[in-house]
């Protein structure tokens, strides 16, 4: 690995939150509510963005999935005229807020071992800093970050690696000294274009061969992190 790791910075949905069990059934009653129950509209919507509205699943490629929290909304927005797009967007990241999560792991229980082994911690995600906030204290990992960083922080959205720096300039760590955790390519090339060694997790739609190209090491998700970090 090079110089040691000090820091982990961490991707949210489908790295610290399962994605599809997270989002699925949660991007179903989204659209529902926006549609006003109706089912043609729902459908066209989802596929809009890359949503199996019966299935509740989302297409690996989907813009949405790795894209910042305001994609959707502007893929979503022809469908709903009487919509205008900031509205849209607090309506969509208020109703993300509340979101029934499903963590890949005890996350509590890793974060014991990780903060054990005296590492700086930060989350950075394309999704709201506000959403990722409320997240954070839903999951019971309050206080456990040193930074959390939003697309909307002032530091643009990944693939673009300075929100990346951003965690690890303020915390004097070199980007080598950081791993960069995530379930996307995006993740990915945030964590190659900033520096810093790059770890995928299979708890979002990407498969392993998409990811291994781009990572250094490819985990089955975060609950491997300390067994990664304690080997030779």
């Amino acid at each position: 690995m090079g110089r040691q790791i000090k820091g982990l910075l961490f991707d949210k949905d489908g790295t610290l939150l399962d994605f599809d069990a997270t989002w699925g059934a949660w991007a179903r009653g989204f659209l529902g509510e926006l549609s006003a129950g109706d089912p043609a509209l729902s459908l066209r919507m989802g596929q809009a963005i890359g949503y199996d509205i019966e299935a509740e699943v989302f297409d690996p490629a989907s813009p949405v999935i790795a894209g910042t929290a305001d994609v959707a909304i502007d893929l979503l927005l022809p469908f709903l005229p009487h919509w205008e797009r900031d509205a849209l967007l607090a309506h969509g990241n208020e109703k993300a807020a509340r979101a029934a999560l499903v963590a890949p792991c005890d996350l509590a229980a890793l974060f014991d071992q990780l903060e054990a082994l005296d590492l700086r911690l930060g989350v950075a995600t394309n999704d709201s800093e506000s959403s990722a906030h409320a997240h954070v204290a839903a999951l019971g990992l309050q206080g456990r970050f040193d930074r959390i960083l939003g697309f909307d922080s002032g530091y643009g959205g990944k693939p673009a690696p300075e929100m990346l720096w951003a965690f690890s300039e303020p915390l004097g760590l070199a980007p080598d000294e950081v791993a960069m955790i995530g379930d996307s390519t995006h993740d990915l090339h945030a964590g190659k274009a900033a520096g810093m060694v790059r770890v995928g997790v299979l708890t979002g739609p990407a498969p392993a061969a998409e990811l291994e190209p781009h990572a250094d090491v490819v985990l089955a998700s975060v609950a491997e992190l300390p067994a990664w970090l304690s080997r030779d």
